[in-house]
């Protein structure tokens, strides 16, 4: 099958060039992009969700720009792993310490993402990472546990991040500090399938999934808001990045028999194996939602001992 060529314009992100499609989000509005337009989009159930949160134009690392990031038609799939905590501390900054659901377990996991329509175009991403504690709470585990198991809000910190656009890895790296690298990434979500597959620097397999997706369960905008902090080493201090995600269809899979992981060579694959997971505790897909990613702000993360 011949591959359909897209044309490009060039684009300056804080001295780096990347290329966007010609007359796509990015192209025509910069990130303040009109939602009365994204609303005539037969892809995206709706814009109410955006409306209620305004954007706010700010200096970045990659030059001026708007916050928050929208993404109008999103899906991903999640597993959860408990892992062994030595393994996680491990791979953790001293100032964090890993969320425990049991002296010596935490909770880690693998996302697969697919953006088919949001402010810097369509792309696809994935993410390794471990479940935090909240850099504030003292001592309270079994409540910041009881938050992040509800899926209300969850602390993370990420160490693989690897996506399939430029525009996507200089934003993610240079703007919000994330271990963003390019690569090839296919990530196909529907009611009956979801698969993913993140290349290596050799082209074959890093880290890939296929499962059935899990009955879905529909819900109106607004119903189920849930929120991310996840925290990045940048620019000499310490930042938090909110995201927030609007669930419109969801349905999860607990204790699945298969997960339907395969592990290869490469970045993501080997984040994974350092942090000793021991068994896939959850399957969470959502064949459509939307988000709203803030720009990271500084943050107050206590000295460790």
């Amino acid at each position: 099958m011949a591959t359909i060529q897209q044309d490009t314009v060039e684009v300056d992100l804080g001295g780096h060039t990347v290329h966007v499609p010609k007359g796509g989000l990015y192209d025509r509005y910069r990130m303040d992009t009109d939602l009365d337009e994204v609303a005539r989009d037969p892809r995206v159930s709706g814009v109410d969700f955006f409306r209620k949160l305004p954007k706010t134009k700010v200096d970045s690392p990659i030059g001026p720009t708007y916050t928050p990031n929208f993404y109008y038609r999103m899906s991903n799939a999640r597993l959860t792993m408990l892992a062994r905590s030595r393994g996680i501390r491990s791979r953790l900054p001293k100032e964090l310490a890993p969320l425990e659901v049991a002296p010596g377990i935490g909770l880690i996991s693998v996302i697969f993402y697919r953006y088919d329509v949001c402010d810097i175009d369509f792309y696809t991403e994935a993410a390794v990472g471990a479940a935090v504690r909240p850099a504030r709470h003292g001592r309270l585990g079994f409540v910041d546990l009881l938050a992040a198991l509800d899926d209300d809000h969850l602390d993370s910190y990420v160490l693989s991040l690897p996506v399939n656009t430029d525009i996507a890895q200089v934003r993610g790296h240079d703007g919000y500090g994330f271990p963003k690298w390019v690569t090839g990434l296919d990530v196909e979500i529907d009611a009956n399938r979801t698969t993913a597959r993140v290349e290596n620097d050799t082209g074959g397999t890093d880290i890939a999934l296929s499962v059935p997706t899990p009955r879905q369960s529909r819900h109106r905008s607004g119903e189920r808001v849930s929120s991310l902090t996840s925290y990045t080493w940048t620019k000499g201090a310490w930042h938090s990045t909110l995201n927030q995600t609007n669930v419109l269809s969801a349905g999860s899979a607990m204790l699945p028999r298969n997960p339907g992981l395969e592990l290869g060579s490469g970045r993501c694959s080997d984040d994974l194996r350092s942090l000793q997971p021991i068994k896939t505790l959850r399957l969470d897909v959502m064949t459509e939602g939307q988000i709203a990613l803030h720009m990271p702000v500084p943050t107050s993360v206590p000295t460790a001992d």
